[in-house]
């Protein structure tokens, strides 16, 4: 069995974060592995809390997994603080750690922030240049270009910006009013569009931290670049349909929509 490990926070209502990672890549065939990098007290509605882990730990969660399982791809979620983004970076490039998926994740879906400012640009000149391909929303992308992103060609030209900063691939997603289902994905001078269909669901919570996961694991398994993207669109999309309604806010998606046999059934 391949491996995925997930360096990301906790989400206490399982919807985001490493639980949801864990889901995503029991779900898409690779053996799920966890380093923690904080706490948050989340739920539906939003982060009441966040309590970070410092950064000896972290790189001790690092040592643990590189050392005995070692992971076929790596996913890099919520990570608040320059201190721990430095550590994430100084294990990664010690292991030589391969298949790096990074989800620059800045604001939760309801809207909490959770990454200050001044670690921004560390993890632009530390962490996101060790990665495969790097997914930011529409959001994400206007503060790693420093641009305005109002169109498809607004898309186009800071996916190229930030790819040519940062040199790795760039899957810009689709979302907030501009090209709902439909992502971009630039490498190299060239790009190509992954469009889906709109589903109405308003359970988005965890969709890019699922994303994210989802292509990790696909890499993992050796599936080539966008390979991995259009499965891991399709692995998306069938647990926004699935409908599940949880919570009070915007809630979570069904992550085992396509777990099979007799001990996922949810009778008795």
């Amino acid at each position: 069995m391949r491996t995925a490990l997930t360096i990301a926070g906790s989400d206490s209502s399982g919807g985001a974060g490493i639980q949801a990672d864990l889901k995503t890549m029991q779900a898409n065939g690779v053996y799920g592995m966890s380093a923690i990098t904080a706490l948050t007290a989340q739920n539906t509605t939003g982060v009441q809390g966040i309590f970070e882990v410092t950064p000896e730990f972290l790189e001790q969660e690092l040592d643990s997994v590189f050392q005995d399982i070692f992971p076929d791809a790596v996913k890099i979620g919520m990570v608040s603080s320059a201190a721990l983004i430095k550590s994430i970076a100084k294990k990664l490039r010690e292991y030589g750690a391969r298949h790096i998926v990074a989800d620059p994740v800045m604001v939760a879906t309801s809207g909490s922030k959770l990454l200050s400012d001044g670690a921004v640009q560390t993890l632009v000149s530390e962490l996101l240049p060790l990665a495969e391909v790097i997914t930011p929303n529409i959001p994400e992308g206007e503060v790693l270009s420093g641009m305005e992103i109002r169109s498809e060609e607004d898309m186009i030209t800071a996916a190229e910006k930030i790819s040519r900063e940062c040199g790795c691939a760039v899957l810009m997603k689709g979302g907030h009013n501009l090209n709902d289902a439909n992502d971009l994905l630039y490498r190299d001078g060239s790009f190509q569009w992954f469009r889906g269909r709109r589903i109405d669901n308003p359970n988005t919570h965890g969709t890019g931290c699922t994303l994210s996961s989802a292509i990790a694991s696909n890499l993992a398994k050796g599936m080539d670049l966008d390979t991995a993207v259009k499965q891991a669109k399709e692995y998306i999309s069938g647990a926004l349909a699935a409908q599940l309604d949880l919570g009070k806010g915007r809630g979570p998606m069904d992550h085992g929509f396509d777990l099979g046999g007799i001990y996922a059934s949810h009778e008795v």
